[in-house]
């Protein structure tokens, strides 16, 4: 079986970025990527996006990134799957090189979030939700996650105070991380101090409304050493799962599982020959505090119920047994919606690089997983240093 490997990364910072188009981020993310893996020109593009057409009244993103970028005449196409929408793409651009039809593929994940207001950026992000059985009732995709929160900490016994843990974790990993929207460590006060936006919900559970632009090139190992790109530059794409669960909440047998997450992680553990055991860090899909516990759980890192006991236990940190957000995760870095898979994925190479600002000791195997919806399209992908 052939193997796809990621030999170029790039990035764009995440913030409010007033003075950047969707097309200058998506650009400079791609040219740094294609910099890094020293190419001038690739097969294809795919693009991670979730709601470009609501957000700045722009669809057709495969076209203008690859146009703006001057490419040529490539296949380029824009991927969809809520906030999952980076993750997939990622897994797209792999399946084309594992397939054969393509040798050198780039995956761009973008988003353009504070140019609309923040009661629109509130609607479009409820997009990822039921239509007419949640949003028609009045349900936003903060208050869904509500809900989620308070069922988690009714029906297994934790606190605010306990679920914050996760904010200050990622906080104190993406305080060294120049890409990272919040570089700033912060104190379980300081989330408790914060106001609510959905009781129990708390500002500070919460990941910002941001901006911003990742990218990945992926080709074969054998193309790799013809382009001449050093072999400690190489990461492998070495496993790769994704599934759906119901869209809407209610529909759920058990609203606390995330399934999709489950099944998706199976796949991609079964592909890479390995288990949970084997992956020295995890970054996983915190738009909200109480998704990084039951992320946990799903993955097989903890038991039903227990997620949020290795926050407690101390056992999430970078010199810890389970790394988790090791350059803050969608909480300090930032949740541009569509980008975020492909910031995880970034990451995760800079990390098997050996290059990351908060470098897991001696990591061979990174996991990354990305949430559409309230869990209702989730993908895991594994990576391995080569």
């Amino acid at each position: 079986m052939k193997k796809a490997v990621i030999i170029g990364a790039g990035m764009v910072p995440v913030g409010e970025h007033w003075r950047l188009s969707l097309r200058d981020m998506a650009v400079e993310a791609l040219l740094n990527a294609m910099d890094d893996a020293g190419i001038d020109k690739v097969d294809s593009l795919y693009v991670g996006n979730m709601a470009s057409g609501s957000f700045i009244e722009q669809e057709n993103l495969g076209a203008l990134i690859a146009d703006w970028a001057g490419l040529g005449n490539i296949p380029a196409v824009k991927v969809e799957a809520a906030c999952a929408s980076g993750g997939a793409a990622v897994q797209e651009g792999a399946k084309a090189i594992l397939s054969g039809l393509e040798d050198v593929v780039a995956v761009v994940g973008v988003e353009k979030m504070t140019d609309a207001w923040p009661s629109d950026a509130t609607r479009y992000l409820a997009y990822a939700a039921d239509a007419d059985w949640e949003l028609f009732h009045g349900a936003s995709f903060v208050a869904l996650n509500a809900l989620i929160m308070r069922l988690y900490m009714k029906k297994y016994d934790y606190t605010e105070e306990d679920l914050a843990l996760f904010a200050v974790n990622a906080h104190a990993n993406g305080a060294k991380n120049p890409y990272a929207m919040f570089k700033r460590p912060i104190k379980v006060e300081t989330v408790l101090k914060s106001p609510y936006i959905a009781d129990p919900l708390k500002l500070f559970d919460a990941s910002p409304v941001c901006d911003g632009s990742a990218a990945v090139i992926i080709t074969t190992p054998e193309k790799a050493k013809e382009l001449g790109v050093p072999k400690e530059k190489w990461v492998e794409i070495a496993g790769m799962g994704r599934a759906i669960d119901t869209i809407n909440l209610a529909n759920r047998e058990n609203p606390l599982r995330l399934r999709a997450a489950e099944v998706a992680a199976k796949r991609a553990y079964r592909m890479a020959g390995i288990t949970a055991k084997d992956i020295n860090f995890f970054e996983v899909h915190d738009a909200f505090t109480v998704m990084a516990a039951l992320s946990l759980e799903a993955l097989g890192v903890a038991e039903r119920g227990k997620g949020a006991m290795l926050a407690k236990e101390g056992r999430i940190a970078i010199d810890a047994d389970y790394p988790i957000q090791t350059m803050g995760g969608l909480k300090s870095r930032g949740h541009p919606v569509g980008a975020t898979g492909v910031y995880q994925t970034v990451e995760a190479v800079l990390q098997l690089r050996g290059m990351a600002p908060n470098q897991v000791p001696d990591a061979e195997i990174g996991l990354t997983q990305n949430i559409g919806g309230t869990g209702s399209n989730i993908t895991v992908n594994v990576f391995r240093r080569v």
